[in-house]
Parts: C-alpha cells; sequence; structure tokens
C-alpha cells in the first residue's frame, strides 16, 4: 500500500485483522535427524530418513497456495508482507552443534510471538531452525523504523547442547509409550534452558497460554513470565497428543467467550477451570475430511482446525475441510474457503503459515477470576 505506516499491535487471535506476514516456502527443506526433529516424524512416516531440499514442483505448488492467501487478505483491505527466503539447503555450524540444512520461513507463526506492541522471536528447540528469524530481519527493521512505539525483541538464544535433550528418548519407542509420556509430562526436551516455539503460546489478551509439550518447556514458559510481567502466563498440556507440537492444530479460539479444543486431544478438567468460570465454552472441532496428511508432511489430519480467523465473525479455513466449513458456518462465521493441502508439507495450515504484525483492539482481561493449577510457577 503506498505510502503505509506499520503500526505494530495485536493481543489476540480474534480481534480484526489488519496486518500479517504470509510466508513463503522457497528452498524449503527436509532437514536431517536431530534430537528435536525425532519427536516430530511419525514412525511411519514417509519421511523417514530422508533430508535435503523439498521437489522443486510442490514448492512451486505450494507458493501458489501461499500467494493465493496473500492475495485473498489484501483484497480484504489487509495489509500483507513477505519473508525473505534464505537459501536453506546449508549447514548449521556453532561452538556447541552442526547439522546438515535449515528448514524454510513458510511458517512465520512458529518463530514470531507478536504480544502487544512487541515482536518476539523465540527461543526455538530445533538446531535446523536456529537462524530462522533472519528470513524475518527485514521486515522487523522496517517495522522499527516506521513505529516508533514497536519492540523488537528476541529471546535468549538457545544454545541446543546434548544437555538440551533426553539422550535416547525415542528408541524403540511406542505410540502408547509416547502417550504415557505426555500424560506424565515427560518430554525429549530437557530444562537445561529456556526453550519455546512462539506456535506454542496461545494469545488471549491478558493472559498467555503455553502448550508444554516436545517444543516448549517450563523454562521457556519461565522467562516469558518474567519479560511480560503485566501478563498471566499459564501451563496446559494435551494428554491425548503422542506428538504435542504447537497449540494452533489442537486448541483455537475463535471469538471471545469459544474455544475449539481437538476432540483426540482434550484439555485436562483441571485446567479447564480457568475457561469455565469465566464463562468460555469449549467445542469439539469437527472431524477432519481427510484420513492421511498429503505426502511428505510432518502435521496430522488434524491442520483441518487450523484456521486463521480475520474477525470473530470471518474465518480461513481450508478448502478441502468441509466438516470444518460447516461447523464453523452454523456457529454464525463467514467461512472463507482456501485451497492450501499443497502447503501443508512446508509448515503447517493457514495459522502456521501467518504471523500478525496488526489486529484491532486492545489488552483485554478476558479471565478476571483465575484459579490455580495453570499460572506458571519458578522451577527453582
Amino acid at each position: 500500500m503506498e505510502g503505509f505506516k506499520t503500526r505494530v499491535e495485536s493481543w489476540d487471535d480474534f480481534s480484526p485483522l489488519k496486518h500479517v506476514i504470509v510466508g513463503r516456502a522457497d528452498h524449503t527443506c527436509i532437514p536431517p535427524s536431530e534430537p528435536a526433529t525425532e519427536a516430530k516424524v511419525p514412525e511411519d512416516s514417509d519421511m523417514r530418513g530422508m533430508w535435503g531440499p523439498r521437489p522443486l514442483e510442490t514448492v512451486e505448488k505450494a507458493n501458489l497456495q501461499l500467494d493465493h492467501l496473500a492475495n485473498l487478505l489484501e483484497k480484504r483491505g489487509i495489509q500483507v508482507d513477505r519473508p525473505t527466503p534464505l537459501q536453506w539447503n546449508q549447514a548449521v555450524i556453532t561452538p556447541d552443534f552442526s547439522t546438515g540444512s535449515m528448514f524454510g520461513c513458510m511458517p512465520p507463526r512458529d518463530v514470531l510471538l507478536t504480544v502487544g506492541k512487541e515482536i518476539l522471536s523465540a527461543a526455538m528447540s530445533f538446531r535446523c531452525r536456529f537462524w530462522e528469524y533472519l528470513a524475518y530481519h527485514g521486515l522487523m527493521q522496517r517495522y522499527f523504523d516506521e513505529d516508533p512505539d514497536f519492540r523488537w525483541e528476541q529471546a535468549p538464544r538457545p544454545r541446543l547442547t546434548e544437555d538440551s535433550y533426553k539422550q535416547g528418548y525415542f528408541d524403540e519407542i511406542t505410540i502408547e509409550e509416547r502417550l504415557k509420556r505426555t500424560a506424565e509430562l515427560n518430554f525429549v526436551t530437557t530444562e537445561d534452558e529456556p526453550l519455546f516455539d512462539a506456535a506454542d503460546v496461545m494469545r488471549i489478551g491478558k493472559d498467555l497460554f503455553c502448550q508444554h509439550g516436545l517444543t516448549t518447556n517450563r523454562r521457556g514458559m519461565e522467562w516469558l513470565q518474567r519479560h511480560f510481567p503485566n501478563h498471566r502466563v499459564h501451563s496446559v498440556n494435551f494428554p491425548g497428543d503422542p506428538y504435542p507440537i504447537h497449540i494452533d492444530a489442537t486448541f483455537v479460539p475463535l471469538r471471545p467467550g469459544l474455544i475449539m479444543n481437538n476432540p483426540k486431544r482434550k484439555l485436562p478438567e483441571t485446567q479447564r477451570k480457568i475457561f469455565e468460570v469465566n464463562g468460555w465454552e469449549i467445542i469439539d472441532a469437527a472431524p477432519p475430511s481427510h484420513t492421511q496428511p498429503p505426502p511428505l508432511c510432518y502435521s496430522s489430519v488434524w491442520l483441518s482446525m487450523n484456521c486463521l480467523v480475520i474477525d470473530p465473525k470471518t474465518v480461513c479455513v481450508e478448502a478441502s475441510e468441509v466438516n470444518q466449513m460447516e461447523q464453523l458456518d452454523k456457529l454464525g462465521m463467514e467461512v472463507i474457503p482456501v485451497p492450501f493441502r499443497d502447503a501443508y508439507p512446508f509448515g503447517g495450515g493457514l495459522h502456521c503459515a501467518t504471523a500478525d504484525v496488526r489486529r484491532e483492539g486492545s489488552c483485554e482481561d478476558l479471565f478476571p477470576k483465575q484459579v490455580e493449577g495453570t499460572r506458571i510457577r519458578p522451577i527453582n
């Protein structure tokens, strides 16, 4: 937009969207095996043992759908920015580790956490994603130049040594054992240093709900609480998920007072209380329309519920997810079908592929009644 000046501010995922970053698929790689990626790749996945650049044909198809999403949002008056892809097929080498390639920049939601007037680059647990924030560096510099109130922040860069992971965690592990460990809050990451992905954080005004799982540890949540002292940081988990990575295909706020929960990954009763006492309704998401993810895709079929809320009455849903579209239509929302399955393998769904720069609204207290059981407490 000619003459547009950036104003960074976003407190939740459902207020009217005004400015957003949409990712790109260029040069995306399947990264080599490392302690964190072992957590994400299911045992029966066709990606086991593979690594290197993704086939060019699949990159082009993904970019067509990402470009379509960007154009659709622009036609609705939303400012859209795009990252600058790196050549991801390069080794990552630090004094503490090395790995054969990087990942990509299709899912900015994983890296960038917008809280009010701040955009924070996360302390991610994947070694292959160590330099991923650089794809957004030019945008952050521009926002800094254009918005005098913008806070450009970086969480502590993790060292990601062997001490950050439990050795042998995935040796001959069954799904049943995975479920047992996740229910016990026993994950591959240790508490050696703060680790978190931005996509593990659900923002609802004054309250931040963080999924404790394979990519976010308690020390990371404690760091977030210290960094955002005026917020309340809560730890949530979903025992039915054998691969608990990122909250936005499990627990999705649609508008104030309404959240959609993955019926296979139920929020524990003790953690539901904070929503119930504040009058929030938690509904089960509709079943996915597919029984399998696309080829070479990390994610589960529950990307069906990884939707992008444009405002409390309008939502983008993957075009083939007819069950999810029907459910949201019955809830009174305008549903915009967006073809996106070709982009799924590059990092997730419509919410994953975007990161907020600005939404309307302010930092509301939508949970005035606090309860015991979710607030993060110091580890030591």
